[in-house]
């Protein structure tokens, strides 16, 4: 990564007030007063967390903390030619939290494409989930209209509400089952759908909603559209039934490779399990029944595979896919001493090439390496990335992404790395996205960001966060980042500011001011605590709170919960004997350390920060004299450009 330059107190530094001038500019009025960050208040539901023993003030995860787990069985056909998915599912769901649980919520989130199911976007209309059995126990469950009591089940939006005879006790189980059907959607649904040659199959299923210590107790907030997924861990055993020729990609291991695909195909795969060379599994030629698959009974395969410990499953699935995989090699993932390996897997149509497609497998290969360098060894054993419909745009599930839509060389590489390092958030930290956007967006565009910097040298990712933020701040379209997912203006680009750009620009002051090592140490352990956990906000920022070894809570107030500008400018500069006096104004309402560049006439460059301190308590002038004042050449703000300021035309001075 790239090193920030160390920043000493090379200067004498003297408080007091002046009017003075630059000589570049014009100082701009400054306010007497400005806002004072308060303290962060924890809600009253993590309040109880902490006071039940399952929360901590550090970050950690308490003594008591819980979460529930899932095991899903599920068989289901995709007719391509109907266009139409058909399932049946068990699912056993194990109580492992004090409580005793009443009711029992899943999503159905195909129910967005329903005729009236509320909505935040435009959406294909195909009718949304079609149940045809809910049983609990082995017991079928009728529906319930509003106001009925007893056993049975009832479907609101996108959530399905069961109500057993009998409560789920503590450490207790209970076995589920479903059948269901429903339309693919067509290209233009959110985040899947198929476009009459690929099928990206996405929230397909009864998933359980998260039960978790929090208020209160089961997350059952609809989707939308908009706001992105909370999901539990389980483990899943899945079988899809496809018609033969067709290539599926899916998440997990393929656990039938001998009973789908032809012996050419699965020789190829073990040579790039081996070799680590990119490997055409099936190229243009080898597409098909009897050369890409086996020949099936009645024209169809069954694909099985098994993932352990994720929150979603996903497929894709198409006739036209070629098949591109290699290794990659992840570091010590299960701590045996002994580096470990994924396997890399990507799948396009032929006239990807032209976008780029030919490169994905280096692409993902490359993402999980350097993703796995930067945080943490990746866990899983494969990586998929697969050419969706355009309305895949670029979007996650766990070990693997679709991407649609048109790409070049850098903006492919761009979804890719940025995909796989949903992989860490909120795949393993498991983060409620529909309500705190940004601790899965924030966190990865933050590390897309890095990534892009090392691999394409000389890419500044940072610089289209900040003109984003920069626009909105501007245009008075900002929206604060703590705000629910689903809350923000419909139509804005408010949303993606706050949740990506503007949590991504925070995480750099923050790493500019804790320095390098202190903030990765920090950042790496919030993701150690809180794996295969749900984390809060108050988690992340009391981890950081513990680790940093200081209270932050002015940071988060002010970047998180606010819509402050910096705005830090150099007011003056003049001679004061033989030394020079440069007056800062913190001219913004939000406050960040001043970091300062002298560049002397030799090219010597001299560092010097002015503290937070100053600002929070109150003042808006600084003055920091600058001895030898004669060879001062430059003197600049944040040449680094570390610091969202909004206004960087006053952040300099050079000697006329």
């Amino acid at each position: 990564m790239r090193s920030h330059v160390p920043w000493a107190a090379a200067l004498l530094l003297s408080v007091c007030p002046s009017t003075g001038r630059a000589q570049h500019a014009v100082p701009a009025p400054v306010a007497t007063e400005r806002p004072r960050p308060y303290p962060v208040f924890e809600t009253p539901a993590f309040a109880r967390a902490v006071e039940h023993g399952t929360r901590t003030r550090t970050g950690r995860p308490g003594s008591s903390y819980w979460t529930n787990r899932a095991t899903y069985r599920i068989e289901a056909e995709l007719d391509p030619a109907a266009r139409r998915l058909t399932g049946r599912e068990w699912v056993r769901y194990t109580n492992h939290s004090p409580d005793t649980i009443l009711d029992i919520y899943l999503h159905l989130e195909q129910n967005l494409f329903a005729p009236n199911a509320p909505r935040r976007a435009i959406v294909p209309v195909t009718g949304g989930v079609e149940l045809s059995r809910v049983a609990i126990g082995g017991r079928e469950l009728a529906p319930l209209r509003e106001g009925d009591g007893g056993e049975g089940y009832q479907v609101s939006a996108t959530i399905l509400r069961l109500h057993p005879a009998a409560p789920l006790l503590p450490s207790g189980s209970v076995d589920l089952e479903f059948a269901w059907a429903f339309t693919v959607p067509p290209d233009g649904a959110p985040r899947g759908g198929q476009d009459g040659e690929v099928f990206f199959v996405s929230y397909w299923y009864p998933a359980l909603a998260v039960f978790d210590d929090l208020s209160p107790g089961w997350q059952t907030d609809p989707y939308m559209g908009g706001a992105e997924f909370y999901f539990g861990y389980g483990d899943y055993d899945v079988a899809l039934t496809v018609p033969e020729g067709w290539l599926v990609g899916a998440t997990g291991t393929l656990e039938n490779a001998a009973d789908v695909l032809s012996p050419a195909v699965r020789s190829r795969l073990a040579g790039a399990r081996r070799g680590g060379a990119v490997v055409h599994v099936v190229g243009d030629a080898d597409r098909g029944a009897g050369t890409a698959t086996a020949r099936g009974a009645n024209g169809k395969l069954i694909w099985r595979f098994r993932a352990q410990d994720v929150r979603d499953f996903a497929f894709g699935a198409s006739d036209r896919y070629l098949w591109d995989a290699t290794v990659a090699d992840v570091g010590d993932a299960n701590g045996d001493g002994r580096s470990d390996t994924a396997a890399i897997h990507t799948f396009y149509r032929p006239s990807r090439r032209a976008w780029a497609w030919d490169q994905s497998a280096p692409y993902l290969r490359q993402s999980v390496e350097w993703l796995s360098r930067w945080l943490w060894p990746y866990p899983y054993p494969t990586m998929t990335a697969m050419d969706g419909p355009t309305s895949c745009s670029g979007m996650e599930y766990p070990m693997m992404t679709c991407v649609g839509g048109p790409r070049d060389t850098l903006s492919l590489y761009s979804v890719i790395v940025h995909e796989t390092a949903h992989m860490w958030f909120p795949m393993q930290v498991g983060s409620d996205e529909r309500r705190h956007a940004w601790m899965d967006e924030g966190l990865t565009r933050f590390n897309q960001s890095q990534a892009m910097f090392e691999y394409f040298p000389g890419v500044d990712r940072w610089a289209e966060s900040r003109a984003a933020y920069d626009s909105a701040q501007r245009a008075g379209l900002e929206v604060e980042v703590m705000r629910h997912g689903d809350l923000y203006p419909v139509g804005s680009r408010a949303y993606a500011v706050a949740s990506y750009e503007k949590t991504s620009l925070i995480l750099r002051a923050l790493r500019a001011m804790l320095g390098d090592s202190t903030f990765l140490r920090a950042y790496r352990e919030y993701g150690r605590r809180w794996r295969y956990r749900h984390p809060t906000p108050y988690d992340f920022w009391n981890t950081f709170n513990d680790v940093g070894g200081r209270n932050l809570d002015w940071f988060w107030r002010t970047w998180f919960y606010e819509t402050w500008p910096l705005d830090q400018a150099i007011a003056s500069v003049t001679p004061r004997g033989r030394d020079l006096a440069v007056v800062i104004e913190d001219r913004g309402l939000a406050s960040l350390p001043v970091r300062l560049a002298i560049t002397r006439r030799d090219g010597a460059v001299e560092r010097f920060e002015v503290p937070v301190d100053v600002w929070l308590a109150g003042s808006r002038r600084h003055v920091v004299r600058i001895r030898g004042g004669a060879s001062v050449l430059r003197v600049e703000i944040d040449p680094e450009s570390a610091f969202p300021d909004v206004d960087r035309t006053n952040q300099w001075w050079v000697r006329p």
